[in-house]
């Protein structure tokens, strides 16, 4: 039995045709992955607790996680407050800003309302989310109320 050698062209041909069917999936699978994304969970059905009114002083904040992005959660002299701590403009995490009495996007200089998410400043296109808070047995929760 003889065993055929394969000559230099055909090996850089074989090289060229990997190279390509590589970069073509490089570039389609995020194509792909956009049209048919991955399911994960937006909200938990279950309230999320932030913890107890003991732990939220007046004009203090607190970031907890709440399903796949986190959550910011403010004691105003109004009241609670929670939004989605996802920035609109380019998903960094806001921040509360005591001493200006406003949520800040650290990225971009994005400046939003606390009492109801509002854009005040800044290029952010859309208001924060806005989530359910409500104060039960002392626990600040956030999250799905019926």
């Amino acid at each position: 039995m003889t065993e055929k050698q394969i000559t230099r062209e055909e090996f850089l041909n074989l090289g060229k045709k990997l190279l390509t069917v590589t970069g073509l999936a490089v570039i389609f699978a995020p194509v792909v992955a956009f049209f048919f994304p991955a399911k994960l969970e937006e909200i938990p059905a279950e309230p999320v607790s932030a913890g107890s009114v003991d732990e939220f002083p007046v004009n203090t904040s607190k970031t907890i996680r709440f399903g796949r992005y986190p959550a910011i959660v403010i004691n105003l002299p109004e009241g609670f407050r929670a939004y989605s701590a996802v920035c609109t403009h380019f998903a960094c995490i806001v921040k509360w800003d005591p001493k200006l009495n406003e949520i800040v996007c650290p990225c971009h200089e994005g400046y939003f309302n606390p009492l109801d998410g509002s854009v005040i400043s800044g290029p952010p296109p859309s208001p924060l989310h806005p989530l359910s808070i409500d104060v039960i047995n002392d626990q600040v929760l956030v999250g799905a109320f019926e």
